[in-house]
C-alpha cells in the first residue's frame, strides 16, 4: 500500500466530516464579479454605449450563476468557517448590487433616459465602494482587520452616493417637466438602492470580522 494513501479511518472521517468549502474564496470571487459589473456601469455612464449596457446584462447572468453556486455550496456544507447566516447575507447583498446595475441600464433604455452628471457621479462612488468590498473579502481570511477597514471605506462610499442622490433630487424637481422628473428619479433611486445593498454587505463583512476575533 502506498504510504501516501489515506487510511480507512481517515476516509471514514472524511465522509462523516467533509472538508469545509473555502467560503472566503467563494465570496471573494463573487465580490470581484460585482466590481467588474460596476466598472462597466461607470463606463456606461461615461459613454452611453449600448454595447456596454448589453455587457452589464450579460454580467448579471454571470453574477447570478455565482450566487446560485455559492448558495448551493452553503446549503450542502456540513461546516462553515464563519456564521452561516452572515455568508448567506453577503451572497444575497452582493447579488443585489448587480441586479440594481442591470435594472438601472434597463430602465434608462426603456424610459429613454441618458446618463447625466449625477448618474456618473453616483456610479463612480458606488465603484469605489465595491472595490473596497472586493478588497475586503479578498483579505478577510488572512488580514481581517484590514478587511474591516475596507468595510468602513465601502460604508463611506455609500454615504457619498446618498449625498449625491439627495442633491440630484433637489436639482431635478425644479420647473415643470414632470415626466422627466419621474423618469430620472427612478434611475437615481436604483443607484441609491445599489449603494444601500453595498452598505449592507459592508456591515456583514464587518460582522464577520468581529465574530472571528
Amino acid at each position: 500500500m502506498s504510504e501516501s494513501a489515506p487510511s480507512i479511518v481517515h476516509r471514514i472521517l472524511a465522509r462523516v466530516f467533509p472538508k469545509a468549502p473555502d467560503f472566503y474564496q467563494l465570496l471573494a470571487e463573487q465580490a470581484d464579479q460585482v466590481a467588474h459589473t460596476v466598472t462597466l456601469l461607470v463606463r456606461f455612464m461615461e459613454t452611453a454605449d449600448p454595447a456596454t449596457a448589453k455587457q452589464i446584462k450579460k454580467d448579471e447572468h454571470a453574477a447570478d450563476g455565482l450566487k446560485v453556486r455559492n448558495i448551493h455550496t452553503l446549503n450542502e456544507a456540513f461546516y462553515t468557517p464563519v456564521d452561516r447566516e452572515d455568508i448567506y447575507r453577503a451572497i444575497m447583498d452582493l447579488d443585489e448590487v448587480v441586479n440594481y446595475c442591470k435594472s438601472t441600464v434597463n430602465e434608462m433604455d426603456v424610459l429613454g433616459v441618458s446618463p447625466d452628471a449625477y448618474t456618473l457621479d453616483m456610479a463612480r462612488c458606488l465603484h469605489q465602494g465595491v472595490l473596497a468590498l472586493a478588497s475586503g473579502f479578498a483579505r478577510l481570511k488572512i488580514a481581517p482587520l484590514a478587511a474591516a477597514d475596507d468595510a468602513d471605506l465601502a460604508r463611506k462610499a455609500e454615504r457619498r452616493v446618498e449625498k449625491r442622490y439627495r442633491r440630484a433630487l433637489a436639482d431635478l424637481f425644479q420647473g415643470d417637466d414632470y415626466l422627466n422628473m419621474f423618469k430620472r428619479r427612478e434611475i437615481y433611486r436604483h443607484l441609491s438602492n445599489a449603494a444601500d445593498r453595498m452598505a449592507h454587505c459592508a456591515n456583514t463583512l464587518h460582522d464577520i470580522v468581529v465574530k472571528s476575533a
